[in-house]
């Protein structure tokens, strides 16, 4: 079976690597991929500018025109903005099986205020939240509510369209940028305002196999991965500005099983009802991103993809064929699918840039990682980084994930954290205390 795997990110590297030790698979194609995916087994590169077939293409349509061409027997879509753009509806067309959501489904990542409205509709348990394309009625809803609060561009922001406002200061500063000021442009001209909520996060990802076909014969599921955690703040203890990640652990040892049951019948259970009754063709993968409150978990978002870095933690957990489980998800047979999965804890700290979130420098040449990750049970992705000449060298923010997996989640900390320091580039800089007590987003302000 040949694979294409969309995207070029730390999340798709640990995809192709996972695809790639299935016996099912002889080759992956990664599209555009990384300096990562370059030097992993069974795969090859592939970027849409060296492809005749997607000559005066952009985004979504040269990604699928190079997918076609390519003739694969299955696509996994990374990327939401893929996946908003319709993708995975012309990958179908031509005949080829995709793991990624269709359009209308792609909707819940792409729209917070459709997303809300979903989560309201089919009771789903989240924050109180209002929708404005009015800046003064935004305005006044803030001062009506107080602060904290929480502001929210409708649009797909490259992580960038979320203030937690401690403040109503901060909140109605937050209006003004993305509504007035066109900080996020089109993405921020709609707000989803909504309560703060307290607690600890955690991300659940999933598997999804939803058809209009597969809920008649009742085939329709959502089967959840292990827990993970992320921990989005640049530096220890939680502090400093909001990240892409700077690194995951899994699974979460503070998640009580009763908290699991809630999520399972308040966020899950409704989820799937409203996938089935809103006739989506939802065959991939869905983020739940949560919050652990006093009252119980609580959906903050959806992704309608595989989260980062959250992947590179709970990937190396399964003990199954990823290929094979990706198949059964298009073929509607997920829910016979035997998931099993390893004993033990994934510790992945992220490598960035110097400088990031903000500017930085790129094509810092990086040493220690071709051949670092060959101890047992550890693993280096590639997010931010190109083969050049024979070399990594950097060219991103987040560059890269340490993740290692151990009986215990000490030596997962000690394993990835060892790891790590094996490696280095000019201005690299990584947090020292991923998923140890007080890493976690706590919820206070």
């Amino acid at each position: 079976m040949k694979v294409i795997v969309i995207g070029s990110g730390g999340r798709e590297h640990a995809i192709c690597w996972k695809i790639a030790e299935s016996s099912l698979v002889s080759e992956v194609v990664c599209i555009p991929g990384n300096g990562g995916t370059q030097h992993e087994n069974k795969c090859r590169n592939l970027n849409p500018a060296d492809c005749p077939v997607a000559a005066g293409l952009s985004g979504a349509d040269a990604l699928a025109a190079t997918a076609i061409a390519e003739k694969c027997d299955l696509a996994v879509i990374g990327p939401e903005d893929p996946l908003a753009a319709g993708i995975a509806d012309k990958l179908w067309a031509a005949g080829i099986p995709v793991v990624g959501p269709c359009t209308d489904g792609a909707r819940l990542e792409a729209s917070k205020d459709e997303a809300k409205a979903f989560m309201k509709k089919y009771g789903v348990a989240c924050a109180e939240s209002d929708t404005f394309t009015d800046i003064e009625k935004a305005h006044a809803y803030i001062d009506a509510k107080g602060a904290p609060i929480v502001i929210k561009a409708d649009g797909l922001a490259a992580g960038k369209g979320v203030v937690v406002a401690a403040t109503k200061d901060e909140a109605h500063k937050a209006v003004d940028d993305f509504m007035k000021d066109g900080l996020l442009g089109n993405a921020g001209k709609r707000l989803v305002i909504e309560e703060y909520l307290k607690g600890v996060e955690i991300s659940i990802l999933a598997a999804v196999s939803v058809t209009p076909e597969f809920a008649a014969a009742g085939k329709a599921c959502i089967i959840p991965f292990t827990t993970a955690r992320d921990h989005k703040r640049l530096n220890d203890g939680a502090k400093g500005p909001n990240t892409g990640g700077m690194g995951a652990i899994s699974p979460v040892s503070d998640v009580t099983p009763d908290q699991l049951i809630q999520f399972n019948d308040n966020i899950l259970e409704p989820t799937l009802k409203g996938l089935i009754a809103e006739k989506y063709d939802y065959r991939g993968f869905i983020f739940f991103g949560i919050m652990l409150t006093a009252a119980g978990p609580k959906l903050l978002e959806y992704n309608v993809r595989l989260g980062d870095p959250e992947t590179q933690a709970v990937l190396p957990l399964m003990n199954f064929d990823f290929a094979a489980m990706c198949k059964t998800i298009t073929e509607g047979t997920l829910k016979d699918f035997d998931f099993r999965w390893k004993k033990g804890f994934v510790c992945a700290p992220v490598a960035v840039s110097g400088g990031y979130p903000g500017s930085y420098k790129k094509g810092m040449e990086i040493s220690g990682v071709l051949g670092a990750d060959k101890a047992e049970s550890t693993k280096v992705f590639i997010a931010g980084a190109q083969d050049k000449d024979g070399k990594l060298v950097t060219s991103g923010g987040r560059v890269l994930a340490a993740s290692a997996f151990a009986p215990t989640f000490d030596e997962a900390w000690k394993k990835s954290y060892e790891l790590l320091k094996s490696i280095s580039f000019d201005g690299m800089f990584f947090r020292k205390d991923i998923g140890l007590p007080g890493a976690a987003e706590s919820g206070d302000l």
